[in-house]
């Protein structure tokens, strides 16, 4: 018999076996959410289904501040922790790639050769050798075996089902980390130059109060001022020296944390002060519904979801038998220069079939399981859900305030600057107490520092939006340096 009928035997019975398969289990479908059909705060929106692979722009280039667009770049290239979101990915694209070789035969070549003695009192004596008589062999084997189980129930393919819908899982997790890291990377900026913005107007303060200081020292030396008066200008500028060692502090402490996530070490890392002149974007009025689909995190919980659906059918194929085809051809002789002749061919065709009769409940124990590790899923997938209505709804609800409260603020600077120059006039001019002017002046450093702070909370705000839009408002492409083959490949 030619060596290729034993294979061709193995594969007719295996495709005949396969053309009868059915996957047990649910086939999975995507849950419909139960959510609000608009948003409070930016007039109508519709619930859409999951889909973190439509296109996201450049957001942070809406800001227009080059500083940052390198330090995104930087960030995206060097960072580690997106190297090791990475590094995840591919695992996961390895494991399903293991899970889908199951659902094809296995071909293993395992050759031997031996030379072994036979003891003259065994008891079978065959008859080309002496009675009674030790003699010695070769035995030369070339055998190729293939094994495959049939995949009747499903099992197989409902394991590669899951397997890949982690792997997507894990492409969603990935962007995760990536627009988690980018918002970072802007947020900590945007504090930088606030914190820029405050040594700046602190310096200011404190030349300010230094010449007033100044003056009071030489009124003092004319008898037009008290020890008293002097001792709190004193004061008042060593309390805003005081402000502004704390502020140089954060600032150090900024600029060490934008260099963790660039994924520089601290000593090789410097941003210059510049002043905080970054303006929010404007965000557009009626903003598509779809944006909300891309959120990673969103993706992330539906793909596991889905990976949860197919373990199900695994968990109820082991209530099946299995069926295992096994077959093996090659080539077996005592001489070494006889192995590879017609005669030498061996062959042999089998399978095997397991069925469980008593498991203790342990299949139905797993059934229950599987399909408890779904309803934790859908209401982690649900409440994923949930979150970015109220992320998004937060955010645009925190910059309508902000913006009311900036032009408030923007009042109060004013009238404090004014304040504060009136009351110096006045004390130069004798008609009022040093104390007047001390606390004109707190109050017009209060009012500065705080509409930095309304302008800081804006830009933050804005950060907060956009993470929670999934990446922005725009559909420019995503950046791709330094992305893992399998992220272009999934996308």
């Amino acid at each position: 018999m030619p060596m290729r009928t034993p294979l061709r035997r193995f594969a007719t019975c295996a495709v005949l076996l396969l053309c009868a398969c059915a996957s047990v289990g649910p086939d999975y479908k995507r849950p419909q959410q139960a959510a609000p059909n608009a948003f409070v705060e930016a007039g109508p929106w519709k619930v859409a289904q999951p889909q973190d692979t439509i296109a996201r722009g450049h957001w942070w280039e809406s800001f227009n501040d080059p500083v940052l667009n390198d330090l995104e770049a930087r960030a995206l290239k060097q960072s580690p922790d997106l190297k090791a979101a990475a590094a995840r990915v591919l695992q996961a694209q390895a494991i399903a790639g293991i899970t889908g070789s199951f659902l094809y035969p296995e071909l293993d070549l395992v050759s031997s050769g031996f030379r072994y003695g036979v003891s003259g009192n065994r008891p079978d004596q065959p008859s080309k050798a002496p009675l009674n008589a030790p003699y010695a062999a070769n035995d030369f084997r070339v055998p190729l075996y293939a094994t495959y189980e049939v995949d009747v129930w499903g099992r197989v393919r409902r394991l590669v089902e899951a397997a890949d819908a982690r792997f997507e899982a894990s492409v969603a997790a990935y962007y995760t980390v990536l627009l988690t890291l980018q918002g970072d990377v802007a947020q900590t900026y945007f504090l930088l130059r606030a914190n820029d913005d405050l040594l700046r107007i602190l310096r200011e303060n404190i030349e300010l109060r230094r010449q007033g200081r100044d003056v009071v020292d030489a009124r003092k030396r004319g008898g037009l001022a008290s020890d008293l008066d002097l001792a709190r200008a004193e004061a008042a500028l060593a309390s805003t020296q005081a402000l502004a060692e704390a502020a140089a502090k954060t600032r150090a402490e900024l600029v060490y944390r934008l260099a963790v996530l660039t994924g520089t070490l601290p000593e090789q890392f410097q941003v210059a002060e510049a002043p905080f002149a970054i303006t929010p974007p404007a965000i557009p009025v009626g903003l598509p519904s779809d944006l909300l689909q891309r959120r990673p995190d969103i993706a992330e919980a539906e793909r596991r979801l889905a990976a949860r659906n197919a373990e199900i059918g695994v968990a109820k194929a082991a209530y099946f038998p299995s069926i295992t085809l096994t077959a093996a051809v090659g080539y077996e002789s005592s001489e070494l220069s006889d192995l590879l002749k017609r005669d030498s061919s061996i062959w042999a065709l089998g399978g095997f079939l397991f069925e469980p009769i008593f498991t203790a409940g342990r299949i139905g124990f797993d059934v229950d399981r599987a399909k408890a590790a779904y309803d934790e899923n859908l209401a982690i997938y649900q409440a994923r859900i949930l979150q970015g209505f109220q992320e998004v709804e937060s955010a645009l609800a925190g910059l309508r305030i902000l913006d009311q409260q900036a032009k408030y603020q923007a009042v109060a600077v004013t009238n404090a600057d004014k304040a504060t120059k009136l009351a110096y006039a006045r004390y130069k001019a004798g008609l009022v107490a040093l104390i007047e002017v001390l606390d004109a002046q707190s109050v017009s450093l209060q009012a500065e520092r705080d509409a930095l702070f309304v302008t800081s909370n804006q830009l933050l705000t804005t950060i907060a939006l956009i993470k929670a839009l999934g990446g922005g408002w725009e559909g420019r492409p995503m950046p791709t340096p330094n992305m893992p083959a399998p992220l272009a490949t999934a996308k």
